[in-house]
């Protein structure tokens, strides 16, 4: 079995891992349900500020990935989020190539849709790239994205991390207002976006320092090869090198794109659906659809129960299960199997920027033991780091208050 952590998550695998810390499938025993587990593994106090932005990011949207919740155990402390089994948008297009036009006119309406969520707490993501785009596990159904990892985003207004000259951000998806400066913002999103839908309709990554400067130099370029002229106009749209002649709200752009889908011609009758497939890998031994298999006993050394069972109303007493008495030399009856695994629950791919190296993707492997575990002593005293992450996480919540007040 895994390491349990903080009395309350039990890690199963690793899907992603990276220089800041490692994205792990866990099981919420509270919950009961699997999760995936942001786990930071370095404790310097600019990662944690970082960690403290991100995790109190709360977007209840269908097509955001936001953290669920947090928590902190000796040295180490994680957020979690739904876990989410398609891949990322990386692996639609590593599986196809470039996509069809109404495919990722429906894409781009989901994306603009969370976006605009997102835009309305004031928040700038900053790193919108197909590897933060996560699938769910559809098919060969409507397709289902989720934009995850707000690791780099800020609101409106926020101090920066970093010095004004430092990019922050994926290189090759950066607006040409970040490169020189700017204070982030919403047009700089959606030029990531535009980027985004280049990539998924050419099926490589665009080069956006020609597209800017054909932009600067001869102005808004022709359609690319089998780019429909409608659904190219949206595109130029959010392309634009200034910020002032782009699309200025992702609610704005998704209008747009919905004008230029009435006028996409219809699909060809031999065009084959996409399929987004399911990307997780198969429960370790130990676990199951239901959740760990067998009596699990936490950090804290009080044992978890599958299920609590409920009392029987007052006044009233159960009545023992005998069981079913069999004829000597009977066959017992057959148990049946356990369901398989739900779609949603398992390793998925895709958590973090890979193409930044914060996270690369790692096949399952075995849970690794905490040395107290493999040694067989007590386990070392819990360190302050629960306790400074619950600091920080007041002081950043009343200084965001203060800030609504000034």
């Amino acid at each position: 079995m895994g390491e349990v952590f903080a009395g309350r998550y039990e890690l199963v695998d690793p899907i992603g891992r990276g220089g800041a810390g490692a994205v792990w499938r866990a099981w919420d025993h509270r919950r009961r349900r699997y999760v995936a587990a942001k786990v930071l593994l370095q404790g310097d106090a600019h990662t944690l500020l970082r960690f403290v932005r991100e995790q109190a990011l709360r977007i209840d949207h269908p097509h955001v990935l936001a953290p669920a919740s947090w928590a902190a155990d000796d040295d180490k402390v994680l957020f979690t989020m739904d876990l989410v089994g398609g891949g990322s948008l990386a692996h639609v297009i590593a599986d196809y190539g470039p996509l069809p036009p109404r495919f990722v006119c429906t894409l781009l309406d989901q994306l603009l849709t969370g976006l605009a969520a997102v835009h309305a707490e004031g928040v700038v993501h900053r790193d919108i790239k197909p590897a933060n785009i996560l699938m769910e596990a559809t098919g060969t159904g409507r397709p289902h994205l989720r934009l995850s990892d707000f690791g780099i985003s800020m609101r409106k207004g926020e101090p920066r991390l970093t010095d004004t000259h430092v990019v922050v951000g994926t290189p090759g998806y950066f607006a040409p207002e970040q490169m020189l400066g700017a204070e982030p913002d919403f047009p700089a999103d959606l030029f990531a976006v535009g980027l985004v839908a280049l990539y998924l309709l050419r099926g490589s990554k665009p080069d956006s320092q020609v597209l800017v400067q054909h932009f600067l130099t001869q102005g808004t370029p022709g359609a690319p090869e089998g780019v429909p002229g409608p659904l190219w106009d949206v595109i130029a749209g959010l392309l634009h090198p200034n910020p002032e002649k782009r699309f200025r709200t992702a609610t704005g752009a998704r209008k747009a794109l919905a004008e230029a889908v009435e006028l996409l011609p219809p699909p060809p009758a031999d065009e084959e659906p996409v399929e987004v497939f399911d990307q997780l890998g198969p429960l370790p031994d130990g676990f199951g659809p239901q959740g760990p298999q067998g009596p699990q006993v936490p950090a804290s050394g009080v044992a978890v129960a599958p299920e609590e069972t409920p009392s029987p109303p007052a006044g009233l007493t159960p009545s023992p299960v005998q069981p079913p008495v069999q004829p000597p030399g009977a066959t017992p009856p057959a148990v049946p199997a356990p369901p398989a695994p739900h779609p949603s629950y398992g390793p998925p791919t895709g958590y973090g920027p890979s193409e930044t190296g914060s996270f690369h993707l790692a096949p399952p492997a075995a849970p690794p033991q905490p040395p107290w575990v493999r040694s067989g002593i007590a386990p070392p005293p819990r360190r302050v780091t629960a306790a400074v992450l619950t600091a920080a996480l007041l002081c950043f919540a009343l200084g965001t208050w203060a800030l609504t007040r000034i």
